[in-house]
């Protein structure tokens, strides 16, 4: 159905294009072709990131700060920056819940380095007391600070 989908709309923008303008059979195929290779190289890589995952939660004696330590890692390797604290990026975060002035990090905010879009907001509750004062809810290492 998908492919139908797809197959249906090319056709269609294909027809919108002037017809000397029009790409030929052979570099339609072969522009498909290249993007079936790299998505199946994207797929790859991420099944061989979830391996590494997998491996690191299954070694022995890994407690969770460990862990989170390495996924950390992984993600940043991948690109993905984790912000842990709103600290002149609150643009990143939400505020879900509370009253106050000052703000406790509730899950923190993913962004992607290449393209700078946000992956995942993080999510703050307001707490009462001073402004500006950012706490965070996991209280162990590996959930304050960026990256590892």
């Amino acid at each position: 159905m998908l492919l139908a989908r797809f197959t249906e709309r090319a056709t269609e923008l294909l027809t919108a294009v002037p017809e000397e303008e029009r790409p030929t059979q052979t570099a339609v195929a072969a522009a498909l072709r290249q993007a079936v290779l790299e998505a199946f190289r994207s797929r790859e890589e991420y099944v061989a990131r979830m391996v590494e995952v997998d491996l690191l939660a299954g070694a022995p004696k890994q407690n969770a700060t460990s862990l989170r330590k390495g996924i950390r890692a992984a993600l940043l390797d991948q690109g993905v920056r984790c912000v842990d604290a709103p600290d002149g990026e609150h643009e990143l975060f939400v505020v879900v819940e509370g009253d106050g002035e000052a703000f406790e990090v509730l899950r923190p905010a993913y962004v992607d380095q290449a393209t700078g879009k946000l992956v995942l907001a993080g999510q703050l509750r307001r707490l009462p007391g001073a402004g500006g004062a950012d706490h965070s809810a996991g209280g162990d290492d590996a959930a304050n600070g960026e990256g590892v």
